[in-house]
């Protein structure tokens, strides 16, 4: 059984252990790197009457980054691109939430990495609720946003000899999202 848009009014939190936080990059010009954060959290509030109402938060740890390969995940960690030592967090906190359709939200909000705040708008599709086993209702999202690294600071790259480079600029963020209502 599913809830009403006006029962889904309440604060939630992120579940980490169904939610993914990922990022796709371009390398070397002709493959993509995909890889997520591992640690995380996030907390919202929705306002089902007036989804324009609803707020969000998350903080990412820097370090929790992994693409599956460790020795670039340890690139990743450094000064040349997250400088997670540095600038552990990376946080987003929405400004504005607007409704496009019954499912579809334009959520704008300030994305900071690395100490420099950006904003950013990304598309959500709300993918559902349900009450899970355990009676806690859970609802879905998902949306993801493109970015570029430069905007924040992360300009480390290497020329490839047939021309280009090793790093793409642009990387997409993408967010599904299961988040879990509280009492």
């Amino acid at each position: 059984m599913t809830a009403s848009l006006a029962e889904l009014t309440g604060d939630y939190v992120l579940d980490p252990a169904h939610t993914r936080i990922g990022f796709v990059a371009r390398h070397a010009m002709v493959t993509k790197v995909r890889g997520s954060f591992k640690a995380f959290e996030g907390t919202a509030h929705l306002d089902g009457a007036d989804p324009a109402r609803s707020a969000a938060q998350v903080v990412i740890k820097a370090e929790s980054i992994e693409t599956g390969v460790e020795q670039r995940d340890q690139h990743l960690r450094t000064n040349d691109f997250l400088d997670a030592p540095t600038y552990p967090d990376i946080t987003f906190r929405t400004t504005s939430v607007e409704p496009r359709s019954d499912s579809d939200y334009r959520v704008t909000g300030e994305l900071t990495i690395k100490e420099t705040t950006r904003p950013v708008t990304i598309d959500f599709k709300y993918t559902g609720n349900a009450v899970d086993p355990y009676g806690n209702l859970r609802v879905g999202l998902e949306g993801s946003v493109t970015i570029s690294r430069k905007d924040y600071g992360i300009t480390w790259n290497a020329a490839l000899e047939g021309g280009g480079v090793l790093v793409g600029d642009k990387v997409v963020l993408e967010f599904d999202i299961s988040a879990i209502k509280q009492a």
